[in-house]
This record gives C-alpha cells, structure tokens and sequence, in this order.
C-alpha cells in the first residue's frame, strides 16, 4: 500500500514534537523536585518561583492539564509554607 507524503511529514512533526514534550516534562518534574527538596527557605523562594513559571507555561501549552498545574503548585506551595 502507497504512503503518501503528508504521511512521511506527520511522522517527522511527531518525532520532534515527541522530544520537545519529554525534554519539558523533564525539566518540570525537575523544578519541583527541587523544590521540594530544599530546605532553606530563601534558597527555596527562588526555586519555587522557577518552578511556577515552568508550570504555568506547560499548562498554557497543553503539556498537562489545568488541574494538575494546579495540584503541583499547591504542592510546592505548601511545602515553601513548612518551611517558615
């Protein structure tokens, strides 16, 4: 069976699509990670508010949803909140 070029095309777009999503799903996981590990409170600002800005992006891409946005920055929220 013939494979047309639009074909050839879409799989080329969703390879590269493919690593853009892994390298920001990386680089997010990472973030909160990081967070959430910190333990001095100024140390953990800075990283908190890079962390939220990463999500917020993602979110606005369609990268993960709303909700779950919402749920991760709580999470680090409440974390950044211990340790006052």
């Amino acid at each position: 069976m013939d494979r047309h070029a639009q074909q050839f095309k879409r799989e080329r777009q969703d390879k590269k699509r493919h690593e853009r999503n892994i390298a920001a799903m990386s680089k997010l996981r990472s973030a909160v990670k990081n967070v959430l590990a910190s333990s001095k409170q100024d140390e953990a600002e800075k990283l908190y508010k890079d962390a939220v800005s990463i999500i917020d992006k993602a979110a606005g891409k369609g990268l993960i949803k709303k909700n779950t946005a919402a749920r991760r920055k709580s999470r680090i929220t409440r974390h950044l909140n211990s340790l006052a």
